[in-house]
């Protein structure tokens, strides 16, 4: 019976134009930075601040990994700040949930590569376009099979 009820929604017309416009930068590689040597002050005295190993290793491994083809001086810079926090953690002195969220935003992470839409370029080639199992596609496996007679598919037809 039409006419009970509350009336329906408007529909939201989705346009998928960004009403911001793009900025197209000129992209410059650069190279990383090695950890610096600087001067902290602990009571009262400036001492020498020394790198732990673990955070050595942690700016090792940014250096080799892949995502850093794709970094610019600044983010250089701000991994080099977040190195700081990495050593600060390491030494006990922050909880990691600034580090969590800095290193997140360079794809740490199969989560957050995924958000970035990262991947890499060997996965995607190695396979040679057979999916993921590596295994020949389900039209080379299951190419002939039809439904057998008398099954979901001629259900209500009048057996």
């Amino acid at each position: 019976m039409a006419g009970n009820g509350p009336p329906p929604k408007p529909r939201k017309v989705r346009r998928n134009a960004d009403p911001v416009a793009q900025t197209v930068l000129r992209w410059e590689r650069a190279e990383p930075p090695e950890l610096p040597e600087f001067r902290i002050e602990r009571d009262g005295q400036l001492v020498e601040f020394v790198w732990p190993e673990r955070t050595r290793e942690w700016w090792q491994m940014w250096i080799d990994s892949p995502q850093a083809e794709h970094f610019g001086s600044s983010d250089w810079q701000y991994l080099l700040d977040t190195a700081l926090i990495h050593a600060r953690l390491w030494r006990g002195d922050l909880s990691a949930a600034e580090l969590r969220l800095r290193v997140a935003a360079f794809g740490a992470t199969p989560a957050n590569r995924a958000r970035l839409r990262m991947v890499f370029a060997e996965a995607d080639g190695a396979d040679q376009g057979r999916g993921s199992s590596g295994g020949p596609p389900a039209r080379e496996r299951c190419g002939n099979l039809r439904p057998l007679p008398g099954g979901r598919a001629d259900e209500g037809k009048g057996a």
